[in-house]
């Protein structure tokens, strides 16, 4: 009893009372077999798991965990493509799996758990929408959410894989119009799947807006410009950006066209900030927690984050809402100094993309080894 007292007075409770799903940004063999990863669930409120190729590349590199089933993979003369499918859809079935509790017990919103379409396919809609189908075909748990990259090729894979029925989450999204563009992405799919007879309330979706990067790159340039008036709006941007998009959220689900779909039983695409480890040693480790307080968002956190969030995060409620005037001039203002906004994002956006593509060719090098070496 003592336990779960300490861990419902966290801050990382009251987090989730005012409205914050706190998603585990990390996912390996370990943390499922040796319980860490429900430990997270029982004590620091966490109601989810993201993933991506740089923490799968993470995972497999210690490799312990993974031996048996590499040996059997070699055995069986996989390659290393499809050794890469089995071993990182393993996981998230089994993450899928312990999660289930939770998606029971909050109707399917959360207990969520994802997995990333080959990011080598993100400018090529085809391909990325064959993916996600079979992802989701072989993991084949109703609380996986596939990830496909908010790029422009990107938005029609979002609406079809939506369409066949299967949850989304949109990552790597940076720019407020790119969001605007994802949220009716998401509509469309839903007017489909609608369309083909399919029940709204089990199809789930989030957007994955990346924070931490956003102020990375523009304190980069307010450095290059020295000024102090350049100096004072270092590691403003990041947060100014993500509560831009909660207004647009708000908006967006508040129109007729949502109201359409709600009736017939959609529920909304959740806002997810994602990118919430600070970059920078001289910011609050909590900044993108506490900053970033409003009803219906996901926060996934790093470890690192997530441990300081729970020992020392000042939770005072709704941090986003009624901040809109103010984070527009934070934008204002770096327009006005010389940070362009559609460079900074479409840079980052880019960047995204080859550092999962990165991850990936990284993932494939380490289980390539792996096959080898057992097959000696």
């Amino acid at each position: 009893m003592t336990q779960t007292t300490n861990s419902q007075s966290r801050p990382t409770s009251a987090l989730a009372d005012a409205g914050v799903s706190i998603w585990l940004d990390d996912l390996s063999r370990e943390r499922l077999t040796s319980g860490n990863l429900q430990q997270l669930v029982d004590e620091r409120n966490v109601v989810g798991v993201t993933t991506n190729p740089s923490i799968f590349a993470a995972a497999l590199s210690d490799g312990e965990s993974y031996a048996d089933q590499v040996s059997q993979l070699a055995a069986s003369g996989a390659d290393v493509e499809s050794a890469v499918f089995e071993i990182t859809t393993a996981d998230v079935t089994d993450a899928c799996d312990l999660f289930a509790p939770v998606a029971k017990r909050t109707d399917g919103v959360d207990g969520r758990v994802s997995i990333e379409v080959d990011p080598r396919l993100a400018n090529d809609a085809a391909k990325t929408t064959a993916m996600a189908q079979q992802l989701a075909q072989k993991v084949n748990r109703g609380n996986a959410h596939i990830k496909i990259p908010a790029t422009e090729a990107g938005l029609e894979p979002i609406s079809a894989t939506l369409a066949e029925g299967i949850s989304v989450n949109v990552t790597l999204i940076f720019s407020l119009q790119r969001y605007r563009e994802v949220i009716n992405a998401f509509m469309v799919g839903l007017e489909r799947a609608k369309e083909a007879g399919k029940d709204l309330s089990k199809i789930h979706s989030v957007a994955s807006f990346f924070v931490s990067r956003v102020d990375a790159e523009v304190d980069k340039r307010l450095d290059a410009i020295g000024t102090d008036d350049a100096k004072a709006l270092r590691g403003k941007a990041g947060i100014a950006n993500a509560r831009l998009a909660y207004q647009i959220y708000e908006e967006q689900f508040s129109t007729e066209r949502w109201k359409t779909l709600a009736d017939a039983g959609a529920k909304p695409q959740r806002p997810l900030w994602a990118s919430t480890g600070v970059k920078n040693p001289d910011y609050p480790d909590t900044m993108y927690v506490t900053g970033l307080v409003a009803p219906n968002v996901v926060n996934t956190m790093p470890e690192k984050t997530l441990e300081a969030a729970a020992d020392h995060a000042e939770v005072t409620g709704d941090t986003i809402t009624g901040t809109y005037t103010e984070a527009n001039n934070v934008l204002d203002q770096l327009q006005k100094i010389g940070v362009d906004y559609n460079d900074v994002v479409g840079q980052l956006e880019t960047e995204g993309v080859d550092k999962f593509v990165k991850s990936w060719t990284e993932l494939l090098e380490t289980v390539q080894q792996a096959l080898d070496n057992a097959r000696r």
